[in-house]
């Protein structure tokens, strides 16, 4: 009898401990990283044409046009290329 009761006792810290890693690791891990992905997001929709980006390649280019799921960028010498949005990274 003593040792089912000593057994509850040792389910309920380890359930405990297990809650309190999966909270560090929301808030350390998990959060952060939505809140950079809807940062990027938010980026890429504001981007209009004659905006200087660079892509995930570390290609830089000027936004000639964008669409619904590509933007277009002149990289200089009148070359026009074809990017998925999530591949702009950032914005000069």
């Amino acid at each position: 009898m003593i040792l089912l009761q000593a057994a509850g006792g040792g389910n309920m810290s380890f359930l405990i401990m297990m809650l309190g890693m999966f909270a560090v690791m929301y808030f350390f891990m998990i959060r952060p990283q939505q809140k950079k992905q809807k940062e990027q997001q938010k980026m890429v929709e504001d981007l209009k044409p004659g905006d200087d980006v660079i892509t995930a390649g570390g290609l830089h280019g000027k936004v000639l046009s964008k669409d619904e799921n590509t933007i277009t960028l002149s990289a200089g010498g009148g070359a026009k290329l074809t990017f998925e949005k999530h591949a702009i990274t950032k914005k000069i």
